[in-house]
């Protein structure tokens, strides 16, 4: 499905029927409109030409809250407004901006997935780089000294292992022990027409992981800091004094083609609807295509059986660091053809691919790295589940009294229809 200006064209389909028929009704039966019937077409014309406008375009909202203020931001390469980076904008406005926090990947998303990145000088504007993930997943004291606002704008994916989330959950945590008030500047969640998969066990909380979520979530960071502040799930329960700068004209079932790759290893929307799912094999012996063209959107191993591809993964700088299976060549499955529209109405993980891989395994006691498994699964209990033979369908059917329970706790937190 196509996406013009962040409208999808399913939308725009529907909305033109509709003003159709209403014309169609009027001259059926040569009568003048009806004031309902004629209020309804002038509505429905705009309604379908409103782009989505995103929290860092609604500059007007939230500069007056910055004006003569200290600023950090945390940002990375998708941190822009109509092709210009964030922090070249606020700069540019006059904004007093102290410094910069890089997350995973790093300031301009040129860092392998895992390669710690590193304090720095920003090239362009001359601006400090202090490293998210690096020695410290959380800023320091000394980070923070004598800022009065941190600013979020990073795009994820909606998945719980993709590590922006986490990186927000620690800044705001370290902000609410200081006072420093939180804007999160928000963005659209190109998975978050829908939630599934294994809610998080508490004690298998990491940075892949830290709160009690299901795999998707169906939320924007916006929605999900509301959600980690509003259920006290900060350290010791703190608040953090948060505003959401909202999006206009989002709807969660638009198709939204992200402008910019949010992580090197998520090249494209296919990539990025297929990451749910593949990102599972993270934990196992199989490639999930790290350090090929097609990084989830392909798996494999060298003597998979039933195979329709093969490709051997390389270093790539900046891209795949010592990917798994460097420059062994694998056979593997090809999911690249599958089309943008299908992976969006699949509107769940497809957990088939972990489990036939596994069954088809030669030497299935090395298949699973278990402690990493369990951290992105959120608890031992999917990878017991598959070496004990369950399906997919026995599987989905074990998660549904915490996924209805979390469903019931979002709906708390939620902003857009």
């Amino acid at each position: 499905m196509l996406a013009l200006k962040g409208i999808s064209v399913r939308r725009i389909m529907a909305k033109t029927i509709k003003y159709l028929l209403v014309l169609w009704w009027c001259s059926a039966c040569s009568q003048p409109l009806p004031t309902p019937v004629a209020a309804t077409v002038e509505t429905i014309l705009p309604e379908v030409s409103k782009p989505i406008q995103l929290g860092a375009e609604r500059t007007e909202v939230y500069l007056p809250l910055l004006e003569g203020k200290s600023v950090g931001i945390i940002a990375n390469q998708t941190s822009a407004i109509n092709g210009i980076h964030l922090v070249d904008t606020l700069v540019s406005l006059g904004i007093n901006v102290q410094r910069v926090f890089a997350p995973e990947h790093g300031f301009r998303g040129n860092a392998s997935a895992g390669e710690k990145v590193k304090d720095s000088k920003d090239a362009k504007t001359g601006l400090p780089i202090v490293s998210l993930y690096g020695n410290n997943y959380k800023p320091s004291t000394e980070n923070l000294k004598s800022l009065d606002f941190v600013i979020f704008d990073i795009q994820d994916v909606g998945a719980r292992f993709y590590t922006y989330i986490s990186t927000m959950s620690y800044a705001m945590e370290a902000c609410a022990e200081l006072g420093i008030s939180f804007i999160v500047l928000d963005r659209p969640n190109p998975n978050g027409n829908y939630v599934d998969g294994p809610v998080l066990k508490k004690e298998f909380s990491s940075f892949v992981g830290l709160h009690q979520v299901p795999i998707v979530h169906g939320m924007t960071v916006g929605e999900y800091a509301r959600m980690v502040n509003g259920e006290g799930w900060l350290k010791d329960g703190i608040k953090c004094d948060l505003t959401v700068i909202e999006m206009e004209n989002y709807n969660r079932s638009d198709v939204y083609e992200l402008p910019i790759a949010p992580s090197p290893n998520l090249p494209n929307q296919k990539a990025i609807y297929l990451y749910p799912s593949l990102c599972f094999f993270e934990g196992t012996e199989v490639s999930e295509g790290r350090g090929t063209d097609k990084p989830f959107q392909q798996f494999g191993y060298p003597k998979m059986p039933n195979s329709n591809t093969s490709f051997t993964p390389k270093s790539i700088e900046g891209v795949a660091k010592y990917p798994k299976l460097e420059n062994k060549k694998c056979k593997g499955i090809d999911l690249s053809e599958l089309s943008v529209d299908s992976l969006k109405r699949l509107e769940k993980i497809n957990l088939n691919w972990l489990i036939e891989t596994y069954q088809n395994y030669p030497n299935k006691e090395k298949f699973f790295k278990a402690q990493f498994f369990d951290k992105l699964a959120g608890s031992s209990n999917l990878r017991k589940q598959i070496i004990a033979g369950k399906s997919a369908e026995e599987i989905r059917e074990s998660w549904n009294e915490e996924l209805s329970g979390f469903v019931a706790i979002r709906g708390n937190y939620l902003i857009y229809p």
